[in-house]
């Protein structure tokens, strides 16, 4: 029988995990990943979703002009009245092909499973009609582990953001790391994750909440951790301290 997850406190910080069902891959292309981006500044209110947001929704798949409805909603709900009503503060993101990384803070009691449960019927039920599927498209509930420490906020911003080297080394976990210059690059310049806005490059900076790690360090300084990580990875192998067990 699986474990029951401990209820998760206000103001406390989680490393969140949700993955494709049977490991397949939930996003398939660009726009999969915009209306993911989408999602997570969505859903992340109290207040009732917007007209905008349904009939946008309704009406395409995202196929086109997926960027800049993402840049005017932001635009226009930073200008609106009230303001947005945040249940949960979003540390940090990355989207991977068949799961995704969230850094949370909980802002409201159950803000964490409100919003990880908006998220998810709404992106599956946009995946499905899409690709003309029925059925589960996530792998149970998602998983949750509690970050107490500073050590530990500052393994799990590293991990959750080198996660994309995977994608040109597959034997980035084993520690086998011939190039980490390359890989350095790679994680730099991956637009679906909250690494970008941290270096200052204005990928989706709507999305998160970054002041918490602004006040740790400066992106110079951020960058510099990532960096010295992959290499002494390259040559000393994983801390596996970061990941969800």
């Amino acid at each position: 029988m699986p474990s029951k997850r401990p209820q998760l406190a206000n103001n406390e910080i989680y490393h969140v995990v949700i993955r494709g069902v049977d490991g397949r891959d939930i996003f398939s292309g660009d726009s999969d990943y915009y209306r993911a981006i989408h999602d997570l500044f969505e859903f992340n209110d109290s207040n009732p979703t917007r007209w905008e947001h349904r009939l946008y929704c309704n009406r395409n798949n995202f196929e086109n002009g997926s960027r800049k409805f993402y840049e005017n909603r932001s635009r226009n709900i930073r200008n609106s009245q009230p303001p947005r009503d945040f249940i949960v503060n979003i540390l940090s993101f990355c989207l991977m092909p068949n799961h995704i990384h969230l850094l949370l803070r909980q802002a409201q009691d159950n803000g964490i499973s409100s919003f990880m449960r908006k998220f998810g019927a709404g992106y599956a039920g946009y995946f499905n009609r899409k690709y003309e599927r029925s059925g589960y498209l996530f792998q149970g509930r998602f998983r949750a582990a509690h970050i107490k420490t500073d050590n530990q906020l500052r393994t799990v911003f590293v991990y959750i953001h080198t996660n994309p080297a995977a994608l040109i080394d597959p034997s980035w976990k084993e520690g086998d790391i011939k190039k980490p210059k390359e890989i350095i690059k790679f994680i730099e310049d991956y637009k679906w994750s909250s690494y970008p806005d941290y270096l200052g490059k204005k990928n989706f900076p709507s999305v998160t909440q970054r002041d918490l790690f602004n006040s740790i360090m400066q992106k110079e300084e951020w960058q510099k951790y990532v960096n010295e990580w992959v290499e002494y990875k390259s040559m000393m192998g994983w801390d596996k301290s970061a990941e969800l067990e």
